[in-house]
């Protein structure tokens, strides 16, 4: 029997067959840059970045998303705490933190704000969570009171994302403007999970944010595990970003293993070929053509050594100059910011890192506040942390 139907049930190969095009990729494309491109970026300059920071004394914040009216709201992934910033400074929003299970690489993670938040007041998170005596990792959608000093829980919307000791939690949340909501999960370092249609692990998902229903037009939807419907794209390690580009496409980045970290422009049904077996053998490429069926390559990788890219947002307004357009990519062990110019079908046109995000220390989340500017957070314990905000000038 193949590695293929030891993970993958029979009765969804085809299914995986007739949702990839015939041009799908095997391997990397080749990175050329065309003259007329070129020109194109050099009319146009990089502007000066002012970074400043906006918020302090944070412990490992995860995620920061604006609430509107110079509010921001913030995750910290080892304490559990969500917290709003404002005029009046920064505190502490009311939530069941003591149910956040914290474990590792994962903890209160990634958010999302409802695009009717002002009605509404709803918003998301990712998170580890407490399950009796075990765990699991789940998206819970919330409703802020109207004081900003409590969250009440309004539904889970998918639960049963794997865990092991917490390493390759994940888990990135998008709202796409189409209005489905996009989860990037991790494999929870378990070898059968990323290509395992019944695991939700290793997997970019896509969902109703309103009913938690899986989205209707998913590559899976008829599946007869009910898991299986949510999958939107599999074969992924550990996804710490997802972003929507302007056309619609959506891209998701992820931590490669000794090699390779990885921005992926998603195709619904798509095998972007990780497949750490047998055990969780992570010699393996991260996109391995070797494989059963077809594998989607990266639109950008690291090669060796990694950088530990982490999330993600693209760059909007004629003010940002020439990285207008641009894929910001926050990295980790790199610390620093790197701006992806891909062009319009998706090939990678030129890669910068300017010298003024080089010098916080390890960078996590990156989203764009009311005014286009980049929030991110800095990935620092004990209060060290913050959130920077950098403007073109």
């Amino acid at each position: 029997m193949s590695r293929l139907t030891l993970t993958v049930p029979l009765a969804l190969l085809a299914l995986v067959a007739t949702a990839m095009p015939a041009g799908a990729c095997r391997a990397a494309p080749e990175v050329t840059e065309t003259r007329a491109v070129a020109a194109a970026q050099e009319k146009r300059a990089v502007p000066r970045l002012k970074v400043t920071k906006r918020v302090g004394g944070l412990s490992n914040p995860w995620d920061v998303k604006s609430l509107g009216n110079g509010r921001l709201l913030i995750t910290e992934r080892d304490t559990a705490r969500l917290l709003v910033v404002g005029k009046g400074g920064k505190r502490r929003v009311g939530f069941p933190s003591s149910k956040v299970w914290v474990s590792g690489e994962t903890g209160l993670m990634s958010l999302e704000v409802d695009p009717g938040f002002r009605n509404n007041r709803r918003f998301y998170t990712c998170s580890g969570w407490k399950v009796g005596a075990g765990h699991d990792v789940r998206v819970i959608a919330w409703r802020l009171n109207r004081t900003a000093t409590k969250a009440s829980l309004l539904r889970t919307l998918v639960r049963g994302f794997p865990t092991s000791s917490g390493r390759h939690g994940g888990c990135r949340l998008l709202i796409a403007r189409d209005g489905s909501l996009y989860v990037g999960t991790g494999d929870a370092a378990v070898g059968t999970n990323p290509r395992d249609l019944g695991s939700l692990g290793g997997k970019t998902l896509r969902l109703n944010r309103t009913t938690g229903a899986p989205w209707p037009s998913n590559p899976f939807i008829k599946a007869k595990n009910p898991r299986s419907r949510y999958v939107h794209t599999f074969g992924h390690r550990n996804i710490q970003g997802l972003a929507q580009r302007v056309n619609a496409s959506v891209w998701s980045v992820e931590h490669g293993s000794h090699r390779d970290d990885e921005v992926n422009k998603l195709v619904p049904g798509g095998d972007y070929g990780w497949h750490p077996v047998p055990g969780y053998n992570e010699a393996v490429p991260m996109t391995d053509p070797s494989l059963p069926g077809r594998q989607y390559a990266a639109k950008w990788r690291s090669g060796t050594p990694t950088l530990a890219t982490s999330g993600a947002t693209f760059v909007r307004g004629k003010q940002w100059g020439a990285l207008n357009g641009t894929l910001a990519v926050a990295a980790l062990k790199a610390s620093r910011v790197l701006f992806l110019t891909f062009s319009r079908s998706g090939k990678l046109m030129k890669v910068r890192s300017p010298a003024a995000l080089r010098q916080y220390g390890r960078l996590r989340s990156i989203s764009r506040a009311d005014n286009g500017d980049l929030l991110i957070t800095t990935d620092t314990d004990s209060g060290g942390g913050a959130v920077l905000r950098v403007s073109p000038r």
